[in-house]
C-alpha cells in the first residue's frame, strides 16, 4: 500500500509542476478541428472492435484445440 501511494505521488508531483509552467499557449482550434479529430477517433474505434473480436475468436480456437488434444491424450492412457 505504501509503494502504491509513493508511486501515485511520484506521478502526480511532476504533472502539477508541468501544468504550472509558463509558456503554455492556448490553442485556437475551431469546431471543425474538433469534429475532424472526433471523426478520426471514431475510425480508430471502428477498427479496434473487429480486431478485438478476431483476437478473442483466435484465443477460443487455440484453447479448444488444446483442450481437445488434452482429452484425447487422457483417453488413450
Amino acid at each position: 500500500m505504501r509503494a502504491l501511494i509513493t508511486t501515485i505521488i511520484g506521478t502526480i508531483a511532476p504533472a502539477t509542476a508541468f501544468a504550472a509552467a509558463n509558456g503554455l499557449s492556448e490553442d485556437n482550434s475551431g469546431i471543425f478541428v474538433w469534429v475532424f479529430l472526433g471523426f478520426c477517433a471514431m475510425i480508430v474505434v471502428a477498427q479496434v472492435i473487429p480486431a478485438v473480436l478476431l483476437m478473442t475468436g483466435m484465443v477460443k480456437g487455440v484453447v479448444s484445440v488444446a483442450r481437445n488434444e488434452k482429452v484425447a491424450v487422457a483417453s488413450k492412457s
